[in-house]
């Protein structure tokens, strides 16, 4: 079995973020990999008003998930969840998701249709420069407020812009129609509220809590590696 990582919003270098987890498989024989997006200017275009979208996210993620025949789950994180809807869908190879304080979309839904309304503080929109991204001077006691100081120093330098435009296109695709779909709920997470996760999680197949924030692969590795390694 490998795992296919999907990283969220307004970050850079997927296999960062993962690699705690990553270690824990390892040890257990079980391989990962985590696709740079585009749209958070992972590649040769910069992220902005004419910059890649959700079509490049998932056209990156795809060619990873059809790469070789081995059995497959795939960890999407956040916005990753919006991604590997669209990404998954049809892929042979892929035999389960596990969405971690994520979004199930359906066809023609988009990150927007999930969004609070007024839009959440810690997050900046730039609408004349085409880009979003998370402030860092709150990212901290948001994002990583229960991991180790030296982790949360070294996830907020790899914060970036993303396109804009991704909030608002839409998936065509769902793949957790046809997928066994775990939805990992972080009770402690103060970027997306649980009273939302539950919302969201109500079209997953199974809810495992987690006592952790928004990012549990990197404070609660062993947990998140036991909830992938048992799927």
């Amino acid at each position: 079995m490998r795992v296919v990582f999907v990283h969220g919003a307004c970050v850079r270098d997927g296999s960062w973020w993962w690699h705690p987890t990553a270690a824990v498989l390892t040890e257990r024989g079980v391989t990962s990999v985590a696709p740079a997006l585009p749209s958070c200017g992972e590649g040769d275009r910069p992220a902005g008003p004419r910059g890649p979208g959700l079509p490049e996210d998932v056209a990156a993620v795809r060619a990873v998930l059809t790469e070789g025949d081995e059995p497959t789950v795939v960890v999407a994180h956040s916005y990753g969840g919006i991604v590997a809807a669209e990404a998954a869908a049809g892929v042979g190879t892929v035999r389960r998701l596990v969405l971690v304080s994520s979004y199930l979309p359906e066809p023609g839904e988009s990150l927007s249709t999930f969004g609070a309304e007024p839009p959440p503080p810690h997050l900046d929109f730039d609408p004349d420069g085409g880009t979003f991204g998370a402030r860092a001077d709150l990212f901290a006691e948001t994002f990583v407020h229960d991991c180790p100081p030296d982790l949360a120093r070294r996830a907020l330098s790899r914060l970036t812009r993303q396109t804009l435009a991704v909030t608002g296109q839409p998936v065509q695709a769902a793949a957790w129609h046809d997928l066994p779909t775990t939805y990992v709920l972080c009770t402690e997470d103060r970027g997306t509220p649980p009273a939302a996760q539950r919302e969201f999680s109500r079209r997953a197949d199974e809810v495992v809590e987690v006592a952790a924030g928004h990012h549990p692969f990197l404070s609660r590795p062993g947990v998140v590696a036991g909830i992938v390694a048992g799927a």
